[in-house]
């Protein structure tokens, strides 16, 4: 019996057409294009049903208000598809991938996002690749999370960046193997798939768009400038350090900044601006007092899946000394601590 897989179009490169102020979402357009794509009439593909999201938009419109309807949309859904491609613009894609890995719950079916980065009206458009394989993956039913499918690679959503801005290898995962490699055939690489609740059924935790901020160090950094930002008004905070979670030495002037934020009931996540690489507080010397400050680690979170995790154990109600602790476990396989 073939799969059911439900193709969500919510905008983004891959359904955009050409217009006097450049590329930008067409509705009704993406669905007229796939109705003549004889490829996906073909006895090996699922069986799909499309629902196009409205208004469409450019992902770099995406708010937290917008993962929520797109996981409205999922688990409206739910008991009715073996799995669901999401459609979605590449400069905000893993935002959302980490984002929808938090939000669906006990979920046990693939969902996978993918676009491309020309679009589908293009003759050089990667998109048809793009989607008929992660088409393809869905219904195989092999890998049952939330993912990121793009030039070949399946990732795991919430550990997926964007690495190209302009390459058709536009993302990857870094810290996590690779869970699948798409060329003449499609391989499935082994893996350990997250921890869910076998027990509990499947819910949805909508996002509250509670203030979080992310605050890149450099060199020559003035951290003054900082300390009318970090109110009891932010509730989370993803400090991208250099390395192994280091800040400059002057950055004594940032640990009562941090200080501060921490005893109003901001937490303070630190991740590294390495692609590749964990965060390791108290390793070095210029890292250890961020733990005195009430910092805590991401490990090897990308700053997407640090952000989307922040935004959902803040919407769970949790106090903010369960969340310092939530944020060093590993809940999605989105860390390795």
């Amino acid at each position: 019996m073939k799969k059911r897989i439900c193709l969500i179009h919510t905008g983004g490169t891959i359904g955009m057409v050409k217009g006097e102020n450049g590329y930008s979402p067409k509705e009704g357009y993406l669905e007229s294009v796939l109705n003549k794509m004889d490829d996906l009439k073909s006895p090996e593909m699922p069986d799909i049903s499309f629902y196009e999201m409205s208004p469409l938009l450019d992902s770099s419109d995406m708010a937290v208000e917008d993962w929520n309807r797109i996981g409205k949309e999922i688990a409206k859904r739910y008991d009715s598809y073996d799995g669901f491609v999401i459609l979605h613009g590449t400069d905000t894609m893993a935002y959302t991938a980490a984002a929808l890995s938090f939000m669906l719950e006990n979920s046990n079916k693939p969902i996978i996002l993918t676009g491309s980065q020309i679009p589908l009206c293009e003759i050089r458009s990667d998109g048809q690749d793009n989607l008929i394989t992660s088409l393809l993956i869905a219904g195989s039913g092999k890998v049952n999370e939330v993912c990121l499918y793009f030039g070949g690679r399946l990732l795991r959503g919430n550990r997926a960046t964007k690495m190209s801005a302009d390459g058709l290898l536009a993302f990857d995962s870094p810290n996590c193997p690779r869970l699948a490699e798409a060329g003449i055939s499609i391989r499935y690489l082994p893996y350990t798939p997250p921890k869910i609740d076998t027990g509990a059924p499947f819910s949805l935790c909508l996002l509250e768009n509670v203030p979080i901020g992310v605050l890149k160090i450099f060199p020559g950094i003035s951290f003054p400038i900082f300390d009318t930002l970090m109110t009891e008004k932010l509730k989370g905070i993803v400090l991208e350090t250099f390395g192994a979670g280091n800040i400059p030495g002057e950055g004594h002037t940032l640990l009562p900044i941090i200080k501060k934020a921490f005893l109003a009931g901001s937490v303070v996540t630190v991740c590294s601006q390495c692609p590749q690489g964990t965060v390791t507080l108290g390793a070095y010397a210029t890292s250890s007092p961020l733990v005195e400050a009430g910092a805590v680690s991401g490990f090897d979170m990308t700053t997407e899946a640090a952000v989307a995790k922040l935004y959902y154990l803040f919407s769970k109600d949790y106090p903010s000394e369960k969340i310092k602790e939530l944020m060093e476990t590993d809940m999605r396989g989105e860390l390795t601590k």
